[in-house]
């Protein structure tokens, strides 16, 4: 399915955070709009200690597996 909104590019460091942490295939995973408002949401952060708080989130989510921009997610559906 296409976005209907801009696409987010993703940051050289949030790469490297997403591989360092064994979690790329696990952002590739979700949905396109979760993966695009993700990154939207990270770089939309003012302050650096904001965006690092978000992009520990992020990965902290993907790690865990249950949850998305802290809401319930039970991933994909059968």
């Amino acid at each position: 399915m296409a976005l209907t909104r801009d696409l987010n590019p993703m940051p050289d460091d949030v790469r490297a955070d997403l591989e360092v942490r064994g979690l790329m295939a696990a952002y590739r995973a979700r949905p396109a709009y979760q993966q695009n408002d993700y990154l939207g949401w990270i770089a939309r952060a003012k302050r650096p200690a904001t965006r690092a708080k978000r992009l520990a989130q992020m990965l902290d989510e993907l790690e865990r597996g249950d949850a998305y921009m802290n809401m319930t997610y039970r991933g994909p559906r059968s």
